[in-house]
């Protein structure tokens, strides 16, 4: 099972509606960069075996079906119509099962039917999700007549401990492997992995934050590990056996993480499980460091780190504080209910603090009292 959490069939209407969406037609320029996926789901399809900490019937709350033909194509247009002009880039994905791992009838099934919008010229490439275990040449040798450009690894960890502890069935060693003949094939490759795992600490997480790194993927997902109903890791949780990772301790490694692969020049393209229905209830989750808004505590614990960093530099602190942040940034400078501005006025005894919007600064970086900082 490889963990990317998007929207649910079940909730079409609501996913590809504007109006309950929120997307818009004039949509904002960052947003015409990235592209526009159309996800379908196969939870569980093609997974040998179920992971400690799955149980994709809770992520997805769709049961294990390939969807037919008619049900694929009524999907995509469905879809299509809600892309928006602005949008370049059109791709169809399959997410939530281990693509490579489906009968090579299924597989070949799933890409002519979604390739045929390839050919009509309304969506540009497709894109799955698999098992590093699943990637040979001769499961790659099924792709060569289709349009896919872009293939996710669920690495989980490049530790073999923390991997035999999850139950994850494969290897770090089988991970180097499947990302070497992707990219002698020129796939986009895209890498996920866990943090809190049975067997896993920041130190062990780090370390695969690194190897994963030096591998040069793409863009990368990053996942709190959260106790799900109905999954092995329930009754580890249930008996003891396991404790989940505390939220904060949780957003302070997912921020180093996130941190290390800017260094190197990769995009992170999620942090943190996307919000559900069934999640939001909390009756799916036993314990763990979920939050909704996880990926947006990550960025306002790095904007308080970068305006911390500046206050601590100067020789004395002012009564009033003025921060300088692109307009986009202005809610991870603030952080969550204010925090941030509270923990910065408590910690210097300052007054009052001034966010001011400034479109000429990039989205990643502040000025404080005129001293800038970024990351």
């Amino acid at each position: 099972m490889e963990r990317t959490f998007p929207i649910q069939q079940s909730q079409l209407e609501r996913s590809v509606n504007p109006a309950v969406s929120g997307a818009s037609r004039n949509q904002k320029p960052e947003t015409r960069n990235k592209p526009f996926i159309i996800p379908i789901f196969i939870p569980h399809a093609g997974c040998p075996h179920q992971c400690a900490f799955c149980n994709q019937s809770t992520i997805t709350n769709i049961k294990r079906k390939i969807p037919s033909p008619e049900k694929l194509y009524l999907l995509i247009d469905t879809f299509l119509k809600y892309k928006g002009k602005q949008r370049n880039q059109v791709q169809i994905a399959f997410f939530g099962g281990n693509f490579l791992g489906l009968k090579t009838t299924d597989i070949k099934s799933l890409l002519h039917e979604a390739g045929k919008f390839v050919t009509a010229g309304s969506v540009d490439s497709l894109r799955f999700s698999t098992r590093p275990d699943t990637i040979n040449n001769e499961t790659l040798d099924i792709l060569k007549s289709f349009p896919v450009s872009t293939i996710e690894l669920g690495v989980q960890s490049m530790d073999d401990h923390v991997l035999s502890m999850s139950k994850r069935g494969h290897t770090s060693a089988d991970t180097k492997k499947a990302v070497r003949l992707l990219k002698e094939r020129n796939y986009e490759i895209g890498l996920q992995m866990m943090v809190g795992l049975p067997g896993d600490d920041e130190t062990k997480a780090q370390l695969t934050g690194r190897r994963i790194a030096d591998m040069s993927p793409a863009f990368v997902r990053i996942y709190p590990t959260v106790v799900l109903t109905g999954s092995l890791l329930a009754k580890w949780y249930q008996n003891g056996k396991y404790i989940p990772m505390p939220l904060e301790q949780c957003i302070t490694l997912v921020k180093k993480l996130y941190l290390l692969f800017r260094e190197n020049d990769i995009k992170v393209i999620r942090m943190g499980l996307q919000a559900s229905e069934d999640l939001e209830k909390g009756s799916e989750i036993l314990a763990g460091p979920y939050h909704s808004a996880f990926g947006h505590l990550v960025f306002s614990r790095i904007f308080l780190d970068m305006a911390t960093a500046i206050l601590e530099s100067e020789v004395s602190v002012r009564n009033e504080v003025c921060i300088k942040v692109h307009p986009r940034s202005i809610s991870k400078m603030r952080g969550l209910k204010n925090i941030n501005i509270e923990t910065l006025k408590r910690k210097y005894n300052i007054k009052s603090i001034k966010i001011i919007p400034d479109i000429s600064l990039t989205k990643d970086s502040l000025i404080v009292n005129s001293y800038p900082r970024h990351f």
